[in-house]
């Protein structure tokens, strides 16, 4: 029968597995090296790119909503002619630049303010043809050859039922046909294009048109480089055809000039869905930055070889040993049984296998194994009797062989996992990463401050529409503004008590105690399960009320969601990040966290402080290489702060936006080579305990049990079945030593010795048990 598993297949898997970490040494550690520009600050601009058309789509969205809101809210009073229905519908605030409202039939501008709107080769019927719910924006030139961002909404103006005069000139008032219940105009907006908001020192930021033609610039001004005038047209070109596949941003680097190399990021302003405002203008931004080149670190091609050259010399040495001391003696041995279980016979040539003594190693378990069997032998062949079994002394085994072995592999892989090619705190990180990191935090906390500053825009324009209003319809007006801004999770009036008269939207988690005055943001509470976030606008009506005090006007309060605090922190890259507040407690972050935390560890509340700013100054972001740990190079993070505003209606709350990168996130070649260094260490020590462990399951233990029945056997134990468990060389052992043990049986009944050739051997049920 042949043997299945045993002592072969774990010392095969541990040479073949050793040799496998030994290749991933020598390839994956030698090819480590560092570049002149590091991945990660390539990595880092095309993510300050990407937070820089964001806020350019956020943007555009932001104002396009604002038109189309603005078109569908009720004329006021007064607003009967084209020029006082224009002067009302353009939203507040918005951009120097024009507005014109057309007739959608024929194009024909019925009233204009501002600047001329630029409709050169835009097609107003086709804008307005049935089935269009919304019309997207669109890129136009002045006659100067400037950009305008166009913004279209429709505008339904009600009729008077009398016929309009042959003779009144068209754009003299807004009365229809005969029966007309309503009348739908055309409002245009031209607003010139804003340049994309880029930080950090010596950076650029450009939008880009679909044809590579550049719209506006921020930012320092870059030496213009002869190789990099033909890249806007390069990155918008990929831009748009990467938007079906999702590949929208990108970074290039430039060739050196005076020991500097520009990196250059670039991202599609476009939503990667297409279903946005954005997806029809073929917008894209370019950043830019010149960097000084990495200095040079050591080839670990040598280390690698030296250390895979090492493994590759104990893999032999231990499968040498191992072969040696274990695999060649338990094949001898497994051999020299089968040989006496046949010379157990009658016939004379099976007799004759008795004759040949059994070789004897002089090492552990197989050599006590060996003696007992050759005292079994020289037992059936009548030279001796049964051999008392002598205590055995604590001498090293196959148990220690293995042991051993391990050894000398951990001694291989702890240094690798642990000790070798650790990387410096001091060299680690490169200040231009650091710089990235202070950079893209800023951006994150302009995006909190623009996002608050439209909640509290647009909360004033719905305190308007509210005065004077009935119930009925400051509902609907509250509605409508949860509608558009999903931050919102619930929305409600305050009357000059401070007691709530109307609620849209979920039960706020705790009300001001109080009306405010004027606008602004405010933190309600301090403690509890979830920070109380509310903007709140004071309704004009409300200015007149007065109580004994002086006057209390009414508000209109929206409470802020923490989920859309934690979407607008979160950024890929720029690892965890926290908003906090004056204290340094956690308002809102990218991970979970529990209300009014403090910051992970002291080094990000000291960073945090550092940011502190007075209201409405500039402030000042830090960053720094913090250690998170205890011990040197533990933990180690590229952290930032910046303050939320520094203007504003958030900027009297001294809130923060703090970050932390892991520095071994960053694709720095020193961190590669270390965590492959790590890795390596890690394969070694995982194989070896494995393989090994296999062999001392599979051996070690089979053979000790095997050992004792053998030395039972010889010293005269005649009683004790021995049934084989395995199909392996310790059961093809303990099947012989049971024959030998029937043999010895007959032997003593009869005298001599037996013929026991014909005695079946056990046969083996399901899961290894015998039947006799």
């Amino acid at each position: 029968m042949p043997l299945l598993g045993g002592v072969r297949p774990p010392i095969a898997a541990l040479l073949c597995a050793l040799l496998a970490v030994a290749v991933f040494t020598a390839l994956g550690l030698g090819t480590v090296h560092e570049q002149d520009v590091p991945q990660a600050l390539r990595d880092a601009e095309r993510q300050i790119a990407e937070d820089a058309a964001d806020t350019v789509g956020t943007s555009i969205n932001a104002r396009a909503t604002a038109v189309r809101r603005a078109a569908a809210s009720d004329a006021p009073a007064g607003s009967s002619t084209p020029v006082a229905l224009l002067r009302s519908l353009l939203p507040a605030g918005h951009p120097a630049g024009g507005g014109a409202l057309l007739d959608p039939r024929t194009g024909r501008p019925l009233a204009v303010s501002g600047e001329t709107v630029p409709l050169t080769g835009v097609d107003v019927p086709a804008l307005v043809r049935p089935g269009t719910a919304n019309i997207a924006p669109r890129m136009a030139f002045s006659g100067r050859g400037d950009p305008r961002l166009l913004l279209f909404a429709r505008v339904a103006v009600p009729a008077p039922g009398a016929k309009q005069e042959e003779n009144h000139d068209q754009a003299g008032d807004l009365r229809g046909d005969q029966g007309a219940e309503e009348r739908e105009l055309l409002l245009v907006v031209s607003e010139r294009v804003a340049a994309p908001a880029v930080y950090g020192d010596g950076r650029t930021g450009q939008l880009a048109d679909r044809n590579g033609k550049v719209l506006a610039t921020a930012g320092t001004a870059l030496a213009p480089r002869t190789d990099h005038r033909a890249l806007p047209a390069a990155a918008a070109n990929a831009a748009n055809a990467g938007l079906p596949t999702g590949d929208v941003s990108g970074s290039v680097l430039g060739d050196g000039h005076k020991g500097l190399r520009r990196v250059m990021g670039w991202a599609s302003v476009a939503a990667a869905d297409g279903k946005d405002d954005t997806s029809g203008l073929g917008l894209t931004v370019l950043t830019a930055r010149d960097v000084p080149p990495a200095k040079e670190g050591a080839d670990p091609t040598w280390f690698a070889l030296v250390a895979a050259g090492a493994l590759v010399v104990i893999t032999v040495l231990v499968t040498l040993v191992l072969w040696g001391r274990m695999q060649r003696p338990l094949l001898r041995l497994h051999l020299s049984a089968a040989r006496l279980a046949r010379g157990a016979g009658e016939t004379p040539s099976d007799r004759a296998e008795l004759a040949r003594p059994v070789p004897v190693v002089a090492f552990g378990e197989l050599g006590r194994a060996g003696r007992a069997l050759e005292s079994i032998r020289r037992q059936l062949l009548g030279e001796t009797g049964p051999e008392p079994v002598r205590p055995v002394r604590r001498r090293p085994g196959v148990r220690a062989l293995v042991l051993v072995c391990a050894l000398v592999i951990a001694a291989w892989g702890v240094p690798l996992l642990f000790l070798l090619n650790r990387v410096p705190a001091a060299k680690a990180v490169p200040a231009a990463a650091v710089a990235d990191q202070q950079a893209r935090t800023e951006a994150a906390a302009d995006r909190v401050r623009r996002s608050l500053g439209r909640s509290c825009t647009d909360l004033a324009a719905a305190a308007s529409a509210l005065s004077g209003a009935p119930r009925e319809r400051a509902a609907k007006v509250l509605r409508r503004e949860q509608a558009d801004h999903p931050t919102f999770r619930s929305l409600y009036v305050l009357d000059r008590t401070g007691a709530v008269v109307l609620r849209v939207g979920k039960q706020p988690l705790r009300t001001l105690a109080h009306a405010p005055t004027g606008d602004g943001i405010t933190q309600v509470n301090t403690s509890g399960p979830i920070p109380a976030i509310a903007a709140y606008a004071q309704i004009p009506t409300a200015r007149k009320a007065r109580n004994g005090k002086g006057a209390v006007p009414a508000v209109v309060v929206a409470e802020i969601g923490v989920n859309a605090l934690n979407s607008l922190v979160e950024r890929q890259g720029l690892g965890r990040v926290w908003l906090t507040d004056e204290r340094h407690r956690v308002l809102a972050a990218s991970v979970g966290f529990q209300a009014f935390q403090p910051l992970p560890h002291r080094g990000l509340t000291r960073l945090a402080a550092r940011a502190e700013t007075a209201p409405g100054s500039a402030g000042s972001p830090a960053s720094a290489v913090l250690h998170a740990g205890t011990a040197p190079g533990e933990g180690l993070s590229v952290a930032a702060a910046a303050p939320l505003a520094q203007k504003g209606p958030v900027a009297g709350l001294g809130w923060r936006v703090v970050s932390a990168e892991p520095a071994a996130a960053l694709k720095l070649a020193v961190y590669q080579l270390q965590a492959r260094t790590m890795l390596a260490g890690l394969l070694a020590l995982s194989v070896g305990v494995a393989c090994l462990s296999w062999l001392h399951i599979v051996v070690v233990r089979p053979l000790r049990a095997v050992t004792g029945c053998a030395e039972r056997l010889a010293g005269g134990d005649r009683r004790t079945v021995l049934y084989p468990v395995h199909h392996d060389e310790c059961g093809s052992v303990t099947r012989s030593l049971e024959l030998l043990r029937q043999a010895l049986v007959e032997r003593d009944r009869g005298g001599g010795r037996a013929y026991v050739a014909s005695v079946p051997a056990p046969s083996f049920q399901s899961g290894g048990t015998p039947q006799q």
